[in-house]
């Protein structure tokens, strides 16, 4: 939930936070398991989430938290996106884009209702899109310019009318863009229900296979099955996410069967795991972000020669190897999204050549502090505090409660060294805008960036993304530890279960649980 450009950073803080988790890193591409037993559909599957929800409002609150389990499963979007990344049609059964790419054309399904029962209209889509784009202190609301009032951000900022025509709702745009439909799979494509008086906070009413049954604040959220649904019913009468932010309780709650999936857990556990026979470990490609941001705005750190010396000081296998899973990464493009490039070459371990830049730029008996949230491991901390000493540099480890990391990094930039997982999906915008708290900022990036939001040609736009990124990674603008995986424990009597991005979204409609 790090979005967008030139986001309104107060209204997020407000709400809650980013697209950040608290999730094991990782790599790879295992399936799940293939159950042999006939599926309940009155089953109640368990699943093991790290990070509860400070609310669940879907509007206002931003963090990954919430879109983990209410994209999809509760509300729904006019289009969605696959955990491969591809954009397919939802509650608009198709779409059309004219040629000049300022025209787009959704067609609503008839028949669907929302969890309470009223129809969804084609005038609840204008009115939830507008809402979306004009409504201040909304995730994805525009952003303007507070001298001049000129729109300068937010997912639907390009969009100048939305109107209705029988089935169809139209999107005119000012001037091409390319993120357009990816956004329409976020936040800002969800169709609410127009003056509906639900309390967002606590409750919810949206149009998917699942109905928010109950939710135990500081242990479970309870959905159960929308047998009203207008697609395919879901295939479990209920899902429990039961919050256990330990990996070592979650390992207890798998020996003890009391938990059906775990996701965000141990790759290093996967003997214990698995020594039952009743679960196996799945690794998943992901677009999580292990980033360890420099502050460039004052002192060493706007060194360019010195942010360059931490990066090539760092041993990037090693969290791949204490982790047991995961990618190395060299630029702030992960696998699985548009514009992608390998750029290890660009910083390659070599701490014999970061000392050398750090005594051209006059620091060789450095100390820092690094800013990183305690709900991670300390295997992080650790390493880099090792690494960073063999080149002459102190790190001094500040673990914070994650509030206290939202005001003091996110919001006030008061920090050297940060570290957070960004789990977001194509969130380049960020390092196009430099009030973000990375506090990078170059002007021939920011270019590249609003270039490839007016290409309407797909690999241009690709093309545009790779070149900034490179420049970033040039730049020395941050050092990315690791492209973290989906790691996740599915027990042998379940099937369908994604394997894929979970700690961004976890669509369950094809969930099932057998008994044998």
């Amino acid at each position: 939930m790090l979005r967008r450009t030139a986001l309104a950073a107060a209204a997020l803080i407000a709400a809650g936070a980013l697209a950040l988790t608290a999730c094991t890193a990782g790599g790879g591409g295992d399936s799940t398991p293939t159950a042999t037993g006939k599926p309940d559909p009155d089953a109640s599957v368990a699943i093991r989430l790290v990070l509860e929800p400070g609310n669940l409002d879907i509007r206002q609150t931003a963090g990954s938290a919430l879109d983990q389990i209410l994209v999809d499963n509760i509300y729904q979007g006019i289009v969605a996106r696959t955990p491969e990344q591809d954009i397919v049609a939802s509650l608009a059964s198709d779409w059309t884009v004219s040629p000049d790419g300022l025209t787009y054309t959704f067609t609503v399904r008839e028949g669907v209702t929302f969890h309470d029962g009223q129809p969804l209209t084609p005038q609840d889509v204008v009115w939830s899109l507008t809402a979306h784009k004009s409504t201040p202190g909304w995730v994805d609301a525009d952003v303007t310019d507070p001298t001049t009032g000129e729109i300068i951000g937010g997912a639907l900022s390009h969009v100048s009318t939305i109107a209705a025509d029988g089935q169809n709702v139209t999107l005119t745009l000012s001037e091409p863009d390319s993120s357009l439909l990816w956004n329409l799979t976020g936040r800002a494509g969800i169709i609410l229900k127009e003056s509906d008086t639900v309390d967002y906070k606590t409750k919810a009413n949206g149009t998917g296979p699942f109905v928010l049954k109950n939710w135990s604040q500081g242990d479970s959220i309870t959905f159960a099955r929308n047998d009203a649904y207008w697609g395919d019913k879901a295939q479990v009468g209920e899902v429990v996410f039961d919050y256990i932010p330990d990996n070592q309780a979650a390992l207890n709650a798998v020996l003890a069967n009391e938990v059906d999936v775990v996701t965000g857990f141990d790759a290093n556990l996967k003997d214990q795991v698995e020594k039952s026979g009743d679960f196996s470990l799945v690794l998943g490609k992901s677009t999580d972000k292990g980033t360890l941001a420099f502050n460039q705005t004052t002192g060493p750190l706007a060194d360019k020669r010195v942010r360059q010396a931490i990066r090539q000081a760092i041993d990037h296998d090693a969290f791949i190897e204490a982790m047991a899973s995961g990618e190395t990464l060299y630029g702030p493009i992960p696998s699985l999204d548009p514009g992608y490039r390998d750029l290890s070459e660009v910083a390659p371990y070599d701490p014999d050549a970061a000392k050398k830049l750090l005594k051209e730029a006059g620091e060789e008996d450095l100390e820092l502090t690094l800013t990183i949230p305690n709900f991670y491991s300390t295997t992080i901390p650790q390493i880099l505090v090792s690494d960073l000493n063999e080149v002459g540099i102190t790190l001094e480890v500040n673990s914070v409660d994650f509030s206290t990391w939202l005001t003091d990094v996110y919001t006030n930039h008061d920090y050297e060294l940060s570290f957070v997982l960004h789990t977001e999906a194509r969130d380049f915008e960020n390092w196009a805008d430099p009030d973000y708290y990375f506090t990078y900022d170059n002007p021939e990036v920011q270019s590249l960036y609003e270039k490839s939001l007016a290409a309407t040609d797909e690999a241009k736009a690709a093309d545009l993304l790779s070149q900034a990124a490179r420049i970033v990674s040039e730049d020395a603008g941050a050092d990315w530890l690791y492209n973290g995986a989906s790691v996740v424990a599915v027990g042998t009597n379940i099937t369908g279960m994604p394997s894929i991005n979970v700690n961004e979204r976890l669509d369950l409609a094809d969930i099932a649980k057998s008994n044998g």
